[in-house]
């Protein structure tokens, strides 16, 4: 069915809500107030606010004497503060904190002689505040226009330089930005200034894009992450709508869609948004009804935070002591270096990454100060022993690693939890040395947990036993004359080995391992060692295989057959001496037999008295039998027809 995604994020964030409720507050205390321009890029509010009392004005000079001014959210140039002081106004500063915060550190690197690089839009109310705390200051839309600056004059890229982001900057965009720093600079402070809040909406504009058909963004054209969350929305879907109000969509915009997103920039208040919604879920009909209304999603960014409770946020920031993390609430979450993984010797950055989303336990509340301090490290231990006990419930196969021999069996590492494997459950043979199993990684079951007495009991035996039987039942099932396996050599004997094709063991009788004439298997193999094989026969009944490696292919019979006839004499080597002859290797895998009468032109006692074994001798062919495929040899037959010749 047809239906309408909300991003979860849309609408005000914690910085917006603020100076508005500021705004009311004063307007409201005061009997009225000027706002020192658009205190957000919001029409509507701005409209709202005025009606309570709180007058726009476009400058300074006019603020009446006296007259309390709020500093709009996006804050406001230092020259402004100067010239409000010497007037005596009061001033409310509205300025969202994140903004307040590059701010400071642009001052900041003024103080230390640094210049601040700024990434973001040159004519932005933000951007010109923040720059104005510095007579240094360098503004830069983008990357291309940063690395141009660094290039035009190589000695800029050993200056003493500061980089940060417009809070609304996209994050491709500072990410490139950073890249180029880095690479050109060799003095360069770099702090990533992007709000968590409008990463964090457009990490979701950007997943909903992607599958939505139509995707309608709501803000104020003049709000720059209105315009970003637009420009990301096209990079994924075909259609996309920005738009301020919901007076602005026709009828039919929705037409054959199966999917329509929606998000709002985070000066679009959350009636407008609903307003929205509404205009569009009436557009598509028969829509499943949403699990969790406007509302609903809305009162998430405001939710209380309570000890002990779990809590998913987004990693905003990293030190080597803790890691920052957007809770979406009024506090800021704080994960301390400790409390972030069970293993002490990793950094921070190795376990998370700005812009990761995390979840975390609460272990402590600070609401005078704004704060709560999580646990990584504390959840995870309860969810993992959650999933060794549901690992044990449901037979599930786990890796781990092998840490060390114990008395009676093997330990294994289960995400950080100490299973212990007895010997006849470690799938090696009995008395079989286990420590060389250390540091290998295992496939294993939980069969037993005690939480109580931090107790788990794993068999790896019943994997490797599972896994072989499946494997043996696949051989079976297959098999056929002719088919081919690559194999490994498991044992071997006198009269041949057993190569395992895939859980099921086959022979290779030692008169199949070769064409040439072999006294024992280890002159062509030993075990471990891979090798071709092919099915000579097979009984599934008493589970024997028969198998063969000699390529029938090239039959050095064939050879032998092409190349010699009765009467030919070849250079021939004794491969074996027996009683009652020898017999020589006429081409490779093709043996005749020299009968020992045939060996000398005397009477002789064994064939040991004029042969031995690997000795080239020249022999006569004196019979062929192709249908038994033997060969009768002589070497007298030569010493004859030479005494025939002298005479």
């Amino acid at each position: 069915m047809a239906e309408v995604r909300v991003a979860k994020s849309a609408g005000f964030c914690y910085g917006v809500e603020r100076a508005v409720k500021l705004a009311e507050e004063t307007a409201r205390e005061k009997g009225g107030c000027a706002m020192l321009g658009s205190i957000i890029h919001n029409v509507h509010v701005v409209a709202e606010l005025e009606a309570l009392g709180a007058r726009q004005v476009d400058s300074v000079e006019e603020v009446r004497p006296g007259e309390t001014v709020i500093i709009r959210s996006h804050g406001e140039r230092k020259e402004v503060f100067d010239r409000l002081e010497q007037l005596g106004s009061v001033c409310v500063n509205a300025t969202c904190p994140n903004v307040l915060r590059i701010q400071q550190l642009v001052a900041q690197a003024d103080r230390e002689g640094r210049i601040p690089l700024i990434i973001g839009e040159p004519r932005h109310p933000e951007v010109m505040g923040v720059a104005s705390w510095s007579d240094r200051s360098v503004i830069f839309p983008g990357p291309e226009e940063l690395e141009k600056w660094l290039l035009q004059k190589p000695s800029r890229q050993s200056l003493s330089l500061t980089a940060v982001a417009q809070t609304t900057c996209i994050r491709t965009i500072w990410e490139t930005s950073k890249e180029i720093l880095k690479k050109l600079c060799t003095n360069a402070k770099i702090f990533d200034t992007i709000c968590s809040a409008t990463h964090r909406r457009q990490l979701e504009a950007a997943e909903l894009a992607a599958q939505a058909d139509v995707m309608v963004v709501v803000g104020d054209r003049k709000s720059a992450n209105t315009k970003h969350l637009a420009e990301i929305c096209r990079k994924a879907c075909p259609v996309v709508y920005q738009i301020e109000q919901a007076g602005e969509l026709t009828t039919g915009f929705l037409s054959g869609c199966t999917m329509a997103g929606l998000t709002a920039g985070a000066s679009t208040p959350a009636g407008i948004i609903k307003e929205v919604y509404t205009t569009m879920s009436e557009e598509i009909k028969n829509m499943e009804p949403q699990e969790e209304s406007f509302e609903e999603l809305l009162d998430k960014s405001f939710k209380t935070l309570n000890t002990g409770e779990k809590v998913t946020g987004i990693v905003t920031a990293i030190t080597p002591t803790e890691v920052q993390v957007d809770l979406g609430c009024k506090q800021a979450g704080y994960i301390s270096a400790e409390e972030l993984s069970a293993d002490s010797s990793v950094k921070p950055e190795d376990v998370v990454k700005v812009g990761d989303e995390i979840e975390t336990y609460i272990i402590r509340v600070n609401d005078v100060e704004g704060y709560a301090m999580l646990s990584k490290k504390r959840l995870d231990a309860v969810k993992v022993w959650e999933d060794i006990a549901e690992a044990c419930e449901n037979k599930t196969t786990l890796e781990g690693k092998v840490t060390e021999e114990n008395k009676g069996g093997i330990v294994v590492s289960v995400k950080g939890i100490r299973v212990f494997v007895p010997a006849s459950q470690s799938g090696q043979p009995r008395g079989a040395d286990l420590s060389a199993m250390k540091g290998q990684k295992v496939q294993l079951r939980i069969t037993e947990v005690n939480r109580a007495r931090r107790r788990v009991v794993g068999s790896i035996r019943s994997v490797t036993d599972e896994a072989r039987k499946a494997a043996q039942e696949a051989v079976w099932s297959t098999i056929e004359v002719g088919k081919h396996y690559t194999g490994t050599v498991k044992s071997m004997t006198s009269y041949g080995v057993f190569v395992d094709i895939g859980g099921v063991d086959g022979m290779v009788h030692i008169s199949e391992l070769s064409w040439s004439r072999i006294k024992n298997p280890a002159e062509i193999c030993k075990v471990g060692d891979t090798m071709d094989v092919y099915v000579i026969s097979f009984d599934p009944e008493k589970h024997k295989i028969s198998l063969g490696v000699k390529d029938r292919s090239c039959n050095p019979w064939d050879k032998f057959m092409e190349t010699y006839k009765v009467g030919d004499v070849a250079s021939v080597r004794i491969v074996k001496l027996m009683t009652f002859g020898a017999f020589a290797e006429v081409v490779p895998g093709v043996d005749g037999l020299i009968h020992i009468s045939q060996i000398a032109d005397r009477r002789i006692e064994k064939p040991g008295d004029v042969l031995s074994e690997g000795q080239i001798v020249d022999a006569k062919i004196t019979a062929v039998d192709e249908e038994k495929q033997k060969i009768s040899l002589s070497i007298r037959a030569l010493l004859n027809d030479g005494d025939e010749d002298a005479e």
